[in-house]
């Protein structure tokens, strides 16, 4: 399933999220555009926010996040993203979604990347505080040979 657009072609700083599913349509379209104005639109003006890319360390507050995205769009994007195995958990303030993101880079189509992406409802609608991003594990390697999930 694509991610669909949200049809205001542009984000504003004060953009306010009425959903999560807004906040993260924001996302997703922000990383195929490359803007960092656009991705740090959707995460909460907040020292307290985390991302970890995959492979990567957590990075905390927002100075991290936006030099990590910065870093990322420097040399533009051709990414697309489809977003699949949608689980979500939600309450009145807080809500987790887990997902399975499938990206292609022109003709090339990258591994699956599981993720979860939280989001905090305030007086600014809902933001972003956490994106955690890690490649999908091989099929066959779904327990440790003791049995262990962990």
């Amino acid at each position: 399933m694509k991610v669909p657009a949200t049809g205001s072609g542009t984000l504003m700083a004060n953009e306010s999220f009425s959903t999560p599913e807004a906040a993260e349509t924001a996302f997703y379209e922000a990383l195929e555009r490359a803007s960092l104005e656009a991705m740090m639109a959707v995460w909460e003006d907040s020292d307290a926010i985390a991302c970890i890319h995959p492979g990567g360390q957590r990075l905390s507050g927002r100075t991290a996040v936006r030099a990590s995205w910065k870093q990322i769009f420097a040399g533009g994007s051709n990414l697309r993203f489809s977003v699949t195995h949608r689980h979500s958990i939600a309450g009145d303030t807080l809500a987790v979604h887990m997902v399975d993101e499938h990206i292609v880079s022109g003709s090339r189509r990258y591994p699956p990347v599981i993720t979860t992406n939280i989001y905090r409802r305030s007086g600014e609608g809902w933001r972003m505080v956490l994106h955690h991003a890690c490649p999908s594990p091989p099929v066959s390697g779904a327990t440790n040979e003791d049995g262990r999930l962990h």
